[in-house]
């Protein structure tokens, strides 16, 4: 059986269910809804009226463009705005090799009854060079159209089933003829809990054998097995919330611990389709057996300390095959995932502070094609546009709004060259006030400092880890952001990555902008979105990711804004802490000390 799920990263990692989710709703697709966002918006007295909806999606009969596979097959949805463009919700994963995919991530949209929302959906086969690349950073222009369809929200929800096929056709709906495949789409509602549960397969005595034709398999010496969960519906059929990641060369797998969510599972006692599958890079993916099973079931199974065994379907009813193969549950644990706005609304902060390059490679200020030239009539270069956009939404969470500023890769006054100096020339206090206060000390900083180099980011990020780490003994209800604001290669990439290490335990997060045209392939090793955690040269692997990276000129083509960028993963990154930590917000643990008094 082909047609499984896979994602950019040769289909091998885990999708849906291997961390928890960042915030609920989903906040992982480009302009969806994030909580971050609608709190903001709601402290300003602005109170949307929607229900959060998660759109999934399954194909049949794409095109195939590929000449010795077939397409690898992405879908990306828009919102078409009253002025005709389009603003881009979300992308689903890349499935390989597969023309009748069965996509896993969901597209978050808020579905507002007075409003006619037109929705477009197209399909891309992305091409093999960018299987490594994160969905959100691949440029649709360099990946075939594989087809479009388009309809109003309001025809999928006000379908019984909350299921619509669309005929695709070509782009703005020309093609003639051609038959493209069809488009499934399907709504449900999101319902936000806090509820969630985080289990842990094995399974034991995998036969090695092809189910079907009874042959050894040949091609590879063992099986390489991952796991799928589906959640059945009450419509009929089932739909994907997650998979494994893939153990490679193993019949007797452990795989990682998977976090699943009462919004993905609906209730303990809805009823779970576990497939395992044998993973084949070409797609086809060979089902080794399956079961079903409720979330009570597999806790009963966990504290019973037995397994069950998975069965092949018969064409026959009620004779499908038993195997010898079983599914243990290693580790059944229920918790209580708290939101990004429940630690926000109790009184968590989110210090900012930021570190601007001051090499030479930026040109100089003097003139109008530097990158830190001071526009006379107001234009915002491209280090004033980011320190503005970025910092006007993360002061909003910092109660005094202080933010310590500094600059790295400059010469200062007294003729040395500083990777990290205080940006207001105070040389005792970094902290300036506001983002006015930040736009001033820059420009006093471009009057009195000249660029030099070479780039290093080291200092800076030991700097903020310092204030970070010296927090957690006065309180820990603060949570730190630094931006650094960057033109160039740097100079210093392993001993960045010591210090980005040593700082993925502290409640630290570092977004980083890129400026101008320079090569940030630096960067993106950084931010490890490639599912490869940073090492040290140590060897010490960073207990979380905490970077992220957005290239400015990602922006200035409107692809992304940066702030949407610094949303995406901060709300996950700061959970991600506070959870590794067992932090609760304030108020809960004020409410669970009154009771327990």
């Amino acid at each position: 059986m082909g047609g499984c799920f896979s994602d950019v990263r040769g289909g091998k990692d885990a999708v849906g269910g291997a961390l928890p989710r960042p915030t609920e709703p989903n906040a992982k697709n480009d302009g969806a809804h994030n909580d971050a966002i609608e709190f903001f918006y709601r402290a300003h007295g602005a109170y949307p009226l929607f229900t959060q909806l998660e759109l999934s999606f399954s194909a049949s009969k794409l095109l195939d463009l590929d000449v010795t596979s077939k397409s690898d097959p992405m879908v990306v949805v828009y919102l078409k705005k009253n002025d005709g463009k389009l603003e881009e919700l979300g992308r689903t994963e890349v499935i390989l090799n597969n023309l009748n995919p069965v996509w896993i991530q969901k597209v978050s949209v808020a579905y507002q009854f007075e409003m006619v929302q037109n929705l477009i959906f197209r399909v891309y086969d992305v091409d093999t060079q960018y299987h490594n690349v994160p969905v959100k950073t691949l440029n649709l222009r360099d990946q075939e159209f594989l087809g479009e369809g388009s309809c109003v929200l309001s025809e999928i929800v006000t379908k019984q089933n909350r299921s619509l096929t669309l005929t695709l056709k070509g782009k703005n709906g020309h093609g003639g003829l051609r038959n493209f495949g069809t488009l499934t789409v399907h709504a449900e509602e999101t319902i936000a809990s806090r509820s969630a549960v985080e289990i842990k397969f094995r399974c034991a005595h995998l036969d090695n054998r092809d189910i079907f034709s009874k042959s050894v398999c040949i091609s590879k010496k063992l099986r390489d097995p991952f796991l799928r969960i589906s959640r059945t519906v009450e419509t009929g059929g089932s739909i994907p919330i997650c998979k494994t990641e893939v153990v490679d060369n193993n019949l007797n797998p452990t795989w990682k611990p998977l976090c699943l969510s009462m919004q993905q599972f609906g209730s303990k006692d809805t009823p779970l389709v576990i497939e395992c599958f044998d993973f084949n890079s070409n797609g086809n993916h060979i089902l080794i057996g399956k079961l079903q099973k409720s979330v009570a079931d597999l806790e009963k199974l966990f504290k019973e300390k037995s397994g069950v065994n998975f069965f092949i379907p018969s064409s026959r009813a009620g004779h499908e095959k038993v195997l010898k193969g079983q599914l243990f549950v290693d580790q059944f644990c229920e918790k209580e995932q708290f939101s990004f706005v429940d630690y926000i609304s109790s009184g968590f902060e989110l210090n900012f502070m930021v570190a601007v390059d001051f090499t030479g490679s930026n040109g100089d200020p003097r003139k109008p094609e530097s990158l830190h030239y001071i526009d006379p009539y107001g234009r915002l270069n491209s280090y004033q546009q980011v320190i503005t956009e970025v910092g006007q939404v993360i002061q909003f969470y910092d109660a005094d709004k202080s933010f310590p500023a500094w600059g790295f890769g400059g010469r200062t006054a007294n003729g040395t060259v500083s990777h990290c100096f205080n940006l207001n020339g105070n040389a005792s206090e970094s902290e300036v006030v506001g983002v006015e206060g930040i736009m001033a000390a820059y420009a006093n900083a471009l009057r009195n400092v000249a660029l030099s180099g070479p780039t290093l980011f080291g200092q800076v990020v030991n700097r903020a880890a310092e204030i970070a780490a010296r927090s957690l003994s006065s309180n820990n209800n603060k949570y730190y952001v630094l931006l650094i604001i960057t033109d160039g290669i740097l100079t210093d990439l392993q001993e960045t990555k010591d210090a980005l290490v040593r700082a993925s335990n502290l409640p630290l997060s570092i977004l980083i902008v890129g400026v101008g045209n320079a090569d940030f392939k630096q960067m993106e090793i950084l931010d490890a979105d490639n599912g490869q955690r940073l090492e040290s040269s140590t060897g010490r692997i960073a207990t979380r990711d905490i970077v992220q990276f957005v290239p400015m000129r990602d922006v200035q083509s409107g692809q992304i804004s940066v702030v949407q960028g610094l949303l995406e993963e901060l709300p996950g990154q700061f959970l991600s802490y506070m959870r590794s930590m067992d932090i609760k917000p304030l108020t809960f643990n004020a409410a669970a000390q009154a009771s327990s008094a």
